[in-house]
């Protein structure tokens, strides 16, 4: 069959066409704005694509059309869907019925840290030799793609997101996957573009809630009010609660300030000497990951001490605290972090494992929802845990980051020109330094043009 794949690049889209070329269908897709990794990998793959949508990349005429959720009514190849008759399907509803179907699906939802989390999951079943499938909106390092069916019949892993489906389906994506273990790891106000407020995400959680069978499990988050809320409103599956507090069955204890280092204890108080993980990591939001994963698998039948140990291997997935490069002892790391909490978490975590050196922090506003300003008042104390901040206003944001500068608790400066900014950051940087650089785009190309532009300053 041939697929034809509208919004092709986006992370979701394109590691479905990885999943539908490796069931054996001839994949074609169309897209504008592509920047690897995703890019990179369809490539790789041999997937032919289109730059632009237009009804010309409707011919050959595909047996059935897959329709991203970024694309609207208007679009000149939607149009022409439309107007020649072609089928067609949303992503999610495609994965749910020729991917998910008669697999034990572990779905890794919440507003945070769903892509760490997943691939987590994914490659601590790996290690256990139980050879996954998984879809998975980041590229993890492990496996160096960011799908695959893995052996039939094996676990499948799913970062579920709570976008809207498609222009024709408004409901959240993870609906479609009716997961046996499914992950609730946090819930706060996003998607500004389709949701109102918070208590409509709350409902869509919901309604995930409610497609977990009763011999499944609900693995969530303890602390988070949001997720109470969501589970106040029914369930019908056993729930197992995970986090710090001592009433929870799953708990971390931490090690080391920088939570690279801690200790997870099933149960309460059963210790396990063995249940350590030691690893590249920061942040205590990356052991909550962990230690959710680590629960998911564990229902699986993947032993407590086995999983510790393979996490403690986990190389983080592409764009999440990934070091880029280094030069004359300044370090450029690369983190997809673009929602306040997540810029506050993500820094908090890297200054904890920042002893000697300087904290600098690149953020570009560019979200559905840093576009629309919903979260603004939040922003500048987001980088509260830096030395410095550098933003950029991005083309089309239509509100004015100068106040980040007035607002800003640590030392800011704001640029309109990707080129201003790497001058500034290379004037501005000095050995041991580490720049992070946090946006869920391509930024420009910035991490290699500061890396060129180091490397030129520094001989």
């Amino acid at each position: 069959m041939h697929l034809h794949i509208l919004g092709i690049c986006g992370t979701f889209m394109g590691s479905l066409a990885l999943l539908a070329r490796d069931l054996g269908h001839t994949v074609t897709g169309s897209d504008t704005g592509v920047y690897p990794p995703m890019s990179t990998q369809l490539e790789e793959a041999g997937i032919e694509l289109q730059e632009g949508y237009r009804a010309e990349n409707l011919s050959p005429r595909p047996d059935l059309v897959v329709v991203g959720n970024a694309i609207s009514r208007g679009n000149p190849e939607v149009e022409a869907v439309l107007d020649m008759g072609l089928p067609y399907v949303s992503g999610p509803q495609w994965l749910a019925e020729h991917v998910l179907s008669g697999r034990r699906v572990i779905a890794v939802a919440g507003t945070h840290g769903k892509t760490t989390t997943a691939s987590l999951a994914a490659w601590l079943l790996e290690s256990a030799g139980l050879a996954p499938g998984f879809l998975i909106g980041g590229v993890p390092r492990n496996f160096g793609i960011s799908a695959r069916l893995g052996a039939p019949g094996a676990p499948f892993v799913i970062e579920a997101d709570e976008y809207d489906t498609a222009f024709f389906d408004k409901r959240s994506k993870f609906v479609h996957y009716r997961p046996e273990i499914a992950v609730l790891g946090n819930l706060e106000f996003d998607h500004a573009d389709i949701f109102d407020d918070l208590a409509a995400i709350e409902r869509q959680f919901h309604h995930l809630v409610r497609t977990v069978p009763g011999k499944g499990r609900l693995l969530v988050a303890d602390a988070e009010p949001a997720l109470d809320r969501v589970l106040a409103m029914g369930s019908w599956t056993p729930v197992e609660r995970f986090g710090e507090e001592a009433t929870s069955p799953w708990r971390i204890e931490l090690e080391r300030d920088d939570a690279s280092r801690f200790r997870v204890v099933h149960q309460q108080g059963e210790v396990n000497e063995d249940a350590v993980v030691d690893w590249s990591l920061t942040g205590a939001y990356n052991a909550r990951n962990a230690l959710a994963a680590l629960a998911a698998v564990h229902a699986c039948g993947v032993d407590l001490a086995r999983g510790c140990a393979a996490a403690s291997r986990f190389e983080t997935p592409r764009r999440r605290q990934e070091l880029r490069g280094e030069v004359a002892g300044i370090q450029v790391i690369d983190d997809f972090a673009h929602h306040p909490t997540a810029i506050a978490a993500t820094l908090e975590g890297l200054r904890a494992a920042t002893p000697r050196g300087r904290l600098l922090a690149v953020i570009e506003p560019r979200s559905n929802t840093m576009r629309l300003g919903t979260l603004r008042e939040r922003l500048a104390a987001s980088v509260n845990a830096a030395d410095a901040a550098f933003w950029y206003q991005p083309p089309g944001l239509d509100w004015s980051l100068d106040p980040m500068l007035v607002a800003s608790p640590v030392p800011a400066r704001l640029e309109q020109d990707i080129d201003a900014l790497v001058a500034a950051l290379v004037a501005e940087a000095r050995p041991l330094d580490r720049i992070v650089i946090m946006s869920n785009g391509g930024f420009g190309g910035i991490h290699a043009k500061l890396l060129v532009a180091l490397k030129v300053a520094h001989g």
